[in-house]
């Protein structure tokens, strides 16, 4: 089959979660004798607001479109950061040129909603996987602009108006300044226009759920926010496989000593890095030494990275190392005796926690989203209070004191067992072809 996978970011440029899970499905799908393309968003701040530049790449074997233009320069920008003509009009040629047997969307954060609109148009085939939330959230973290969270999406659009962090939002502005109780206050204060949007853009969301065959949600946290929009027998839940065997090793994990503590992923404000630094801070340690470990890109989001280095204050125990290649991550991984999941929004289905366990590594994580469902608090893992510094460093600390229970978890973590990438790959493309099916049945009835 020809298959397309519309992504926000594809790698080298950009390597979090979605974009490495696009990656190993392009290069999966093409080893099964697919043919695949990726299309994917490099730049929203360069070029034309009236026109889409498009690049065609080949990255590791993998055809590549890459797609720029000038979001900030736009002429509707806060219409266009969810529905956007110019999107609209490319995918449009794209699908009238290609024909491909199914589009796979990768979430829908850059891309908007024209590109489905646009497929269906061309009676192409949708899947959509749920990477985060952009679909109920134009933050697409359910993360308000206060730090707090959405247990649910508030029914009333201006809710959501009066959150989301628009550069010249002078709300926002007045909101990162603000006490709690001003901030209560401002939930009252009127809209304006970008209610109006809001509830544009629930209605268009909405609309292009409704023209999807299958909705894919990694975790059962996930499926549950979306089972209110999308049917049941279009909505399915699949967790994300993983390539285990590249990972695993059969060396011994526990060493005598220093305690290692990993965070590997994105290095932003929302994942929590700066929760961690300040609980490894506040160890004693009596007992034994420890060391924290960060790998990730340093470079992507420089102020919050001067931010974490001015929280460790030099500490020599703090190691920033960076991006790596996705090739060395079992080296990361083993040299790690726990890796740390501290994230403060609603994680989906981190890979970070699957490879983690693959590698036969314990994991303390924040006790809230789909990790819940991933790490079994005292068997393989801890869990503990989502942004609460003290509660993490009091259950790093029992790790650092405690030898029977860190060997415990680290037993209980080589016990775990993870999807198979193969497993989910044959999965999606059996479903990918019963969808090509379903839709040559209806064109042959027409």
């Amino acid at each position: 089959m020809r298959i397309v996978l519309p992504v926000h970011h594809f790698l080298p440029r950009y390597s979090a979660g979605a974009e490495l899970y696009t990656y190993r499905l392009a290069k999966w799908l093409q080893a099964h004798g697919h043919e695949v393309e990726v299309i994917a968003i490099e730049d929203i701040g360069r070029g034309s607001s009236s026109t889409v530049e498009a690049v065609r790449d080949v990255f590791e074997g993998i055809p590549v479109w890459r797609l720029s233009f000038n979001l900030l320069k736009a002429p509707q920008r806060r219409l266009w950061e969810f529905d956007n003509p110019l999107l609209g009009e490319w995918f449009e040629r794209y699908f009238q040129r290609q024909r491909p047997d199914i589009a796979h969307f990768q979430a829908g954060y850059l891309l908007g909603v024209a590109p489905i609109f646009a497929a269906h148009r061309a009676s192409v085939p949708i899947v959509l996987t749920l990477h985060d939330y952009w679909f109920l959230c134009p933050q697409h973290t359910l993360q308000r602009s206060d730090g707090g969270l959405c247990a649910t999406v508030p029914d009333d659009p201006t809710v959501c108006a009066r959150c989301r962090l628009w550069s010249d939002d002078p709300y926002a502005r007045l909101a990162r300044r603000s006490g709690a109780t001003v901030r209560s206050l401002m939930q009252h204060l009127p809209p304006g226009v970008d209610g109006s949007l809001m509830a544009l853009r629930r209605q268009r969301t909405q609309a292009a759920l409704k023209l999807v065959e299958r909705v894919i949600a990694p975790s059962q946290f996930m499926r549950r926010q979306f089972e209110h929009l999308v049917e049941p027998e279009r909505l399915t839940f699949s967790r994300i496989g993983i390539d285990s065997e590249s990972l695993q090793s059969s060396d011994e994990r526990h060493r005598e000593g220093c305690v290692k503590f990993g965070y590997v992923g994105q290095v932003a404000q929302h994942k929590g890095v700066h929760i961690l630094i300040e609980a490894f801070r506040r160890l004693q340690l009596f007992h034994r030494d420890s060391e924290l470990h960060i790998w990730g890109g340093l470079e992507t989001q420089p102020e919050y990275v001067r931010k974490l280095q001015a929280i460790a204050d030099g500490d020599a125990r703090v190691h920033f190392h960076g991006r790596f290649e996705n090739c060395h991550l079992s080296n990361v991984l083993q040299s790690l005796d726990f890796v740390m999941a501290p994230s403060l929004w609603y994680e989906n289905c981190p890979l970070s926690i699957l490879e983690s366990f693959a590698a036969n590594v314990p994991v303390i994580c924040s006790d809230h989203g789909g990790m819940v469902e991933l790490v079994n608090d005292g068997e393989d893992g801890l869990r503990f209070r989502p942004g609460d510094v003290a509660d993490l460093a009091r259950v790093m600390q029992q790790v650092v004191d405690d030898e029977a229970l860190l060997i415990k978890l680290q037993q209980g973590a080589q016990r775990r067992v993870v999807r198979d990438v193969t497993e989910e790959m044959l999965y999606l493309n059996e479903l990918y072809a019963e969808i090509h099916a379903e839709a040559q049945v209806m064109v042959n009835n027409v």
